[in-house]
């Protein structure tokens, strides 16, 4: 019998997907449900199973376009499965070898003179115009003169010759990527993008984490207290305060929510993932820090899946963790805004009156002006500010035992 595989649909929106990558070779046995390609939709890139047993057959080449539904191969179930290995080919006997040719006679090369290099007095001027020196330029003339034509033909170095490799490569962008960079330059031309800065002391919070992370992480079964579950719980309340931050266009008109599902950027074996965090502000820190780590290990493991990164509210980014001290993050539309954190540096600042050395965070909020003023968003960055450098009050209700689940 033979079973025709078709595209699986990943999500309502998606038409279409590419095939990314074939797991197997034409013409090899397959176990039921063992992997046979990664396919690339415009949202996430996803594993397609073998639907049975048997030899497969090929209907799509890595790079192809195809419609949901379509048949990307076929799977003969009748087919037995091979046993072993197929035998090494037998030796072939040792053939005589073959008289070898004589090597035909190398012309010695010509003697250098003094007219090796040497520009004629038309060349010399042709390459003082172009700025070339002689000593770059092969001459093809008599004993190896520069002529003018050689003069003429001379382009000028870009840079000092350094013998190493200078080769390229052209390669198409998966679906995927194709995609982030669609909705990258829609963000940048269709919305009124500003970003507004702030910087953070963080030696409160990690008053707290270095007093408490160890107990957390050995309460909640490896679970740790990282910095991004201080920063979601800051940013939840600071959307309830400024409503118009969780808030989108829809043509005309303007969507807001009473829930926060936040956005959290990941970087995974296929690029850049945004899963989201639903209903952020019931979560406790535990919550938080085990949903973020739960999506993270989707993301590195290729298991993240459309439903993971579909919705989304608002959105922290965290280029810190690749060094960046100052950026200007790119909303994730729909959404109207996104914060990005950025490296811890200790720095010196003023603190009553006297210099003291903290450990310091800028971070930036990217909104949209069409349905954001100025007002909201520089009062929603100072509002994170002020729970991330106040978070016993502001995040713990002074009572870190309980909010940490201790």
């Amino acid at each position: 019998m033979i079973l025709e595989m078709k595209v699986p649909s990943p999500g309502e929106s998606i038409k279409e997907v590419e095939i990314a990558t074939w797991l197997v070779k034409d013409g090899d046995y397959v176990e039921k449900d063992q992997a046979i390609a990664e396919v690339d939709s415009d949202k996430a890139t996803l594993e397609l199973p073998a639907e049975a047993s048997g030899i497969i057959t090929l209907k799509a080449e890595e790079g192809d376009a195809v419609a949901v539904g379509a048949v990307v191969c076929l799977i003969d179930t009748a087919a037995a499965k091979p046993s072993g290995s197929a035998p090494a080919p037998a030796a072939a006997a040792p053939v005589a070898e073959a008289p070898k040719a004589a090597p035909a006679p190398v012309a010695a090369a010509p003697a250098a003179t003094y007219a090796s290099g040497t520009p004629s007095p038309a060349a010399r001027k042709i390459l003082d115009e172009k700025n070339i020196a002689p000593t770059t330029v092969t001459g093809t003339g008599k004993d190896g003169r520069i002529t003018k034509d050689d003069a003429v033909n001379a382009v000028p170095s870009m840079g000092t010759p350094t013998g190493g490799s200078r080769g390229s490569e052209r390669t198409k962008l998966s679906m995927l990527r194709r995609k982030v960079a669609e909705r990258l330059v829609a963000a940048k031309n269709e919305t009124a993008m500003l970003t507004t800065f702030n910087e953070v002391n963080m030696t409160p919070i990690n008053l707290i984490r270095n007093q408490y992370k160890d107990e957390f992480k050995a309460k909640h079964a490896g679970v740790g207290l990282g910095y991004m579950s201080f920063f979601t719980k800051a940013v939840t309340r600071a959307l309830k305060l400024y409503p118009d931050v969780n808030s989108m266009m829809d043509g005309d008109y303007k969507i807001a929510y009473d829930f926060c599902d936040i956005s959290i950027a990941v970087s995974g074996p296929k690029g850049l993932m945004v899963p989201v965090v639903r209903n952020a502000e019931n979560l406790t820190f535990r919550g938080v820090e085990a949903d973020i780590k739960r999506l993270a290990i989707r993301a590195r493991d290729g298991q993240i899946t459309v439903d993971d990164m579909t919705g989304g509210t608002f959105t922290i980014t965290n280029g810190g963790v690749f060094g960046s001290m100052l950026s200007t993050p790119i909303i994730n539309p729909p959404q109207s805004g996104i914060l990005g954190m950025h490296n811890i540096i200790e720095r010196p600042i003023a603190v009553n009156g006297k210099v003291e050395i903290h450990p310091m965070m800028y971070v930036a909020l990217s909104y949209d002006h069409r349905i954001i003023d100025g007002r909201e968003s520089v009062g929603f960055l100072v509002a994170v500010k002020e729970a991330l450098e106040n978070p016993m009050e502001l995040l713990l209700d002074n009572n870190p035992k309980r909010a940490f689940e201790l």
